[in-house]
């Protein structure tokens, strides 16, 4: 298929931009990129697709997603952190049912290709979501995804008042050894789509011999591994009063720094942490939305790209953000650091751009195949409609993407050589049954955890 007539940003190493450009896909990867005129004429006898002067973007990685927190969309707004966690998200997750976790997921899934992620890593998919139906989401509907099985031993998470709902909790053999069991049986399935990695829980969540042992086996076996981080300033104090540490000095110890390893979140560190980062090749994933609603402080995302560490970007879940929109979380990682350095040249919507494309391929350990358009990658591309009312004029691409775009601008994506999404229509996932269905099992999920969840104001 040759798809032509489209702005191509193409995140090579020159950062070309081609005007009029066209891309060929042979399979699943792209066999030529250039001019329109000079492709077309090179394959007369390809098939063709008009992008019709859209922008077209490498796929968006998202480097951390919550499947199952889809249906909790707007479960916990505007409350504090310990009635967030364990009156709301803990305990709808924790009454989870068979086919839940499928629902949700493919909610989420259809979200994400719609406005144009094409690769998602989850953070940590526990027993009871069933990991098997939700790779089977991932394997119907075309996207990308690297899945998190939780890795945990403890039922809290810094100290008893934060304790988990019963039916979260797991056992070393069940997560381990159930994380190993589906690396097994998923891990490079769907062509390649999907991978598994070790989704750790937080520090207070994981004995340290466990985190050792998932160390060891991430090294000796090539499984990558993600986890929260200094999310909150109570992950520093726990880290400083129960080991004397810092918190990367304690991840140092238990030999998660790696590049290997994708720690989220990375508010409450200093320089001296940043450095360890960077001498360790650790990556990072930046989810403003998250920090801000949860009011969880602002991660020094500036200073770490100063000292050369590999920062991604992730939307995180449906309760601390209530979307799953790479685009409008890029407006926000770009505007949110200006205003906190006083600085209005800090992140440019370039910068942006790089960390939720490049930056996330890195992060997966996936650089050599998605993350920029270039002859060999994978076919992974997004083209945004910038022909609107809110998008014109515009004459740097990229910063109209960053700043006036928003999901709902995607027209097409294009993932590993298939069109999933098709001027605006979702081909792999019916939108209207899993629109019905996910407001079904959300109903009956807030049923069996006895919430209300309901206006703060009247309903007359």
């Amino acid at each position: 298929m040759l798809y032509y007539n489209a702005d191509i940003v193409t995140m090579n190493a020159d950062r070309h931009i081609i005007a009029d450009g066209a891309i060929l896909v042979k399979d699943n990867r792209i066999a030529d990129i250039g001019k329109t005129k000079a492709l077309k004429e090179k394959y007369p006898e390809e098939e063709t697709y008009d992008f019709g002067g859209k922008l077209v973007i490498p796929g968006l990685i998202d480097t951390h997603v919550h499947l199952a927190q889809s249906l909790l969309r707007g479960c916990a707004d505007d409350k504090e952190l310990i009635q967030w966690l364990c009156q709301r998200v803990w305990v709808l997750q924790g009454c989870f049912e068979e086919d839940d976790g499928y629902v949700a997921a493919k909610l989420c899934i259809a979200e994400m290709l719609k406005s144009g992620t094409t690769t998602f890593l989850e953070a940590m998919c526990a027993d009871r979501y069933n990991f098997s139906r939700i790779a089977t989401a991932v394997e119907e509907s075309g996207i990308r995804a690297c899945l998190g099985k939780i890795v945990m031993d403890i039922g809290t998470y810094t100290d008893a008042a934060f304790a988990m709902h019963p039916g979260l909790i797991e056992t070393r053999e069940q997560s381990l050894l159930g994380t190993l069991a589906m690396h097994e049986k998923w891990h490079g399935k769907a062509n390649d789509r999907i991978h598994v990695w070790f989704g750790s829980r937080t520090p207070g969540g994981v004995s340290v011999e466990l985190f050792k042992e998932m160390t060891q086996i991430s090294q000796e076996k090539d499984i990558r591994i993600t986890m929260h981080c200094a999310e909150v300033e109570a992950d520093k104090k726990y880290f400083r009063e129960e080991f004397d540490m810092s918190p990367m000095e304690f991840c140092d110890h238990v030999g998660l720094l790696s590049d290997k390893t994708v720690l989220v979140h990375m508010v409450w560190i200093e320089e001296k942490d940043i450095k360890m980062l960077a001498s360790s090749g650790t990556h990072v994933s930046h989810n403003p939305t998250s920090n801000c609603k949860l009011a969880s402080g602002i991660a020094k995302v500036p200073m770490m790209l100063e000292h050369k560490v590999n920062v991604s970007m992730g939307c995180d879940g449906s309760p601390c953000n209530n979307d799953y929109d790479m685009i409008r979380e890029m407006k926000l990682a770009a505007i949110l650091h200006k205003a906190v350095s006083l600085d209005p040249t800090v992140m440019p919507a370039e910068q942006v751009l790089e960390m939720a494309t490049l930056n996330g391929a890195k992060a997966l350990g996936l650089e050599k195949e998605i993350g920029s358009l270039e002859v060999g990658k994978k076919a992974d591309f997004v083209a945004v409609d910038l022909n609107k009312l809110h998008t014109t004029p515009s004459y740097n691409p990229v910063s109209t993407l960053v700043y006036a775009a928003t999901g709902g601008d995607v027209d097409t994506v294009v993932v590993d050589g298939k069109i999933v999404v098709q001027k605006g229509e979702l081909l792999t996932i019916n939108e209207e049954e899993i629109r019905v269905q996910a407001k079904e099992h959300a109903d009956a999920l807030y049923k069996r955890a006895g919430i209300v969840n309901k206006p703060i104001w009247p309903v007359v």
